[in-house]
């Protein structure tokens, strides 16, 4: 194995060194590779000269496929798994978009499908890498933009355990539109008082206070007329 950590720009040596060694590698020194590190430049460099790059086993899967999915490393937020329903998923991805960080979650094979598809629906046209079994025999890792991976979905192999890796949102995706809005206030309202669920959305929405109170009294009346024609 080969040390190397540099600073130096890699785009023209990585590949040239990769195809020439293919039966050596890279590696990172302690502590765990590529977080906190410029080393997720070398992955997407590597990658995109059509090598493969691994993980070595390790007692974290999060940690695995954070540094072979070619995704920025300095800033991530782990989510875990999922809400199962499709409306409180939907719901939970909505708010998770505004969040200025790499995102990291579990899924399980037979929902994972259907998660990609709302991601590529909620998040865009954002980067991302599908990381199955990881460290283990049958590893399968995809990266491309989610659009590609939820048009693939169907080929995707189900069988095994999967983390999905987002990269973070363009500057431009920060502030919500004022359908994301109502749809992360109308989910607040259901369990949440009105003053609880202004704070969440100025948090996350990017858009004035006054602006987000002024629509949530709204939208809780509209709830609160609607239960009693019922």
């Amino acid at each position: 194995m080969l040390y190397r950590c540099s600073s130096n720009p890699i785009t023209n040596t990585t590949p040239r060194w990769r195809a020439q060694k293919s039966s050596n590698g890279w590696r990172r020194a302690p502590p765990t590779p590529l977080i906190s590190d410029p080393g997720f430049k070398l992955v997407r460099e590597v990658c995109a000269a059509g090598h493969q790059v691994i993980a070595l086993p390790g007692p974290s899967s999060v940690l695995s496929a954070l540094s072979v999915a070619a995704l920025p490393t300095d800033r991530f937020f782990f989510e875990g798994f999922l809400p199962a329903k499709a409306t409180a998923r939907r719901a939970r991805l909505a708010e998770l978009k505004r969040i200025d960080a790499t995102l990291v979650l579990f899924e399980s094979g037979n929902r994972v499908q259907d998660t990609l598809r709302d991601l590529a629906d909620i998040m865009g046209a954002r980067d991302a890498a599908i990381c199955r079994e990881m460290t283990k025999m049958h590893e399968e890792i995809r990266r491309a933009p989610l659009s590609e991976l939820a048009h693939s979905a169907d080929t995707l192999e189900t069988r095994g355990e999967f983390v999905l890796v987002i990269g973070p949102p363009a500057a431009r995706a920060q502030i919500m539109t004022e359908h994301e809005l109502d749809g992360l206030l109308r989910s607040q309202l259901k369990r949440e008082s009105v003053k609880d669920a202004v704070a969440h959305a100025v948090e996350l929405s990017g858009r004035p206070r006054r602006e987000i109170y002024a629509r949530a009294l709204e939208l809780a009346k509209d709830t609160k007329d609607a239960d009693g024609e019922d």
